[in-house]
């Protein structure tokens, strides 16, 4: 069974914008990508950099470090230098509630 918890409510992101949240001991950002939202791990998996501190350009956030370029639906890379894709997490909404996967 999926357990969710909730880490923000709706209007807490802005639409193109990111938020960092620590959840199970982890770092993860929740995304806001035209009203829908998404959640990865805040670290680059080229040399541990931080996401948050980049930009979301669609549905791809950046890393300020070295420019690798992840899709925050699915943690696949879109750009190198990175190669291994990040964690990508389950989102949903129950009433205003943010909520995201902490696993089975």
């Amino acid at each position: 069974m999926t357990n969710y918890v909730t880490v923000a409510r709706v209007g807490d992101v802005a639409r193109g914008d990111t938020k960092g949240i620590a959840l199970g001991g982890k770092r993860m950002l929740l995304c806001n990508v035209e009203g829908s939202y998404f959640a990865v791990d805040d670290v680059c998996t080229h040399d541990g950099g931080p996401l948050g501190q980049g930009r979301l350009f669609g549905h791809a956030i950046e890393c300020p470090r070295h420019g690798a370029r992840f899709d925050v639906r699915t943690g696949r890379v879109l750009a190198l230098p990175a190669v291994v894709p990040i964690k990508s997490y389950s989102v949903r909404i129950e009433g205003t509630d943010i909520q995201v996967s902490v696993g089975t």
